[in-house]
């Protein structure tokens, strides 16, 4: 029985079934590089369009190893890409819409959580990781690899992975995960966050405070060193969240805002209730009028946390210390 046999009928496991989700446990470079290697080999040889989204340092490893093979591979740096989990299968989404009608099939390498990962961000990640499977279980056949480097990440962490993908990949052998638990499609993510401090500052706001809220955020971001362009951003991806609380989530909402140790947090509560788990990560049709908002602040904050309980919505977004903006401006 050869490897990928073990994985037969496991959610769209195997090959030419649909979309393949898997997990590569990895150990240090060179085993991520045994990894890796052979996935995008095997894609190039079949003539498939082949994105790997990891971080930076990585990038060259592969470029070497791969030699001139490596131009015909798009890679991104995942640390940019994915600083915002949320934002990582609209990036995804594109890049299919664009070569799946060309090509076929494609396949991908995405490291979503790395060592250093706030638990923030890991718990978006892990939500990602789980969305992906309701976001591509029914569409396209293609593949992605996704690599956890067992010897830097908690052990908690591993089995996270092993409940958000069919298919788990550890010394050279692909099988199906006895772990993997399939996403609910009914609702966005539950579940608590870490309470406001009680120091936040907190407005409360209708449709004639939205201009105040602008401001509010504005002034206290300028106030805490950030430079125009990343002002501009998170103030529009407040906005955009403060204005879908006006037209879907009770005509009113609540604004809370802090200083973390290393960003400035905004916390928007209505009493709507957003009900797909999808909601603002695929990109808008030009022509689409509504289901823009929560896409464009997934685009342009650092971190974005949506919570859908009985109570109403809860969404953060985060402006980072040391981030860099988005990796790439949306279009108008």
């Amino acid at each position: 029985m050869g490897p990928d046999s073990a994985c037969a009928g496991a959610g769209g496991a195997g090959r030419g079934h649909g979309f393949a989700h898997e997990a590569l446990f990895y150990g240090g470079p060179e085993d991520f590089l045994a990894g890796t290697l052979p996935f995008i080999r095997e894609g190039l040889a079949a003539g498939e369009p082949v994105l790997v989204a990891v971080a930076a340092e990585r990038i060259p490893l592969l470029e070497r190893a791969l030699g001139r093979d490596a131009r015909h591979v798009a890679f991104v740096d995942m640390t940019r890409l994915g600083r915002n989990p949320a934002a990582i299968i609209s990036a995804w989404r594109d890049f299919l819409r664009q070569e799946i009608g060309r090509r076929g099939t494609v396949r991908g390498i995405g490291e979503p959580i790395w060592a250093g990962r706030s638990e923030d961000e890991v718990i978006e990640a892990q939500h990602h990781e789980s969305l992906l499977n309701l976001a591509f279980g029914d569409g396209s056949a293609w593949r992605l690899l996704c690599p956890y480097d067992v010897a830097s990440l908690e052990p908690e962490v591993v089995l996270a992975a092993q409940r958000t993908h069919p298919v788990v990949v550890e010394g050279g052998r692909r099988v199906a995960s006895e772990e993997y638990i399939a996403p609910s499609g009914d609702v966005a993510p539950d579940g608590d966050l870490r309470p406001a401090p009680a120091g936040a500052e907190q407005v409360m706001f209708d449709v004639d405070g939205l201009a105040g809220v602008r401001q509010l955020v504005r002034r206290r971001a300028r106030a805490a060193g950030y430079d125009s362009g990343r002002i501009a951003d998170f103030v529009v991806a407040v906005s955009e969240i403060t204005t879908n609380s006006i037209r879907h989530g009770g005509g009113s909402g609540t604004l809370a805002m802090w200083r973390a140790p290393d960003a400035l947090v905004c916390e928007v509560r209505d009493v709507g209730r957003i009900a797909d788990p999808l909601a603002g990560r695929s990109r808008p049709h030009p022509d689409q009028h509504d289901g823009r908002g929560l896409w464009l602040a997934n685009e342009l904050a650092d971190l974005v946390q949506v919570r859908a309980g009985d109570d109403g919505n809860v969404i953060r977004l985060w402006l980072r210390d040391d981030g860099e903006g988005p990796a790439g401006s949306p279009p108008a």
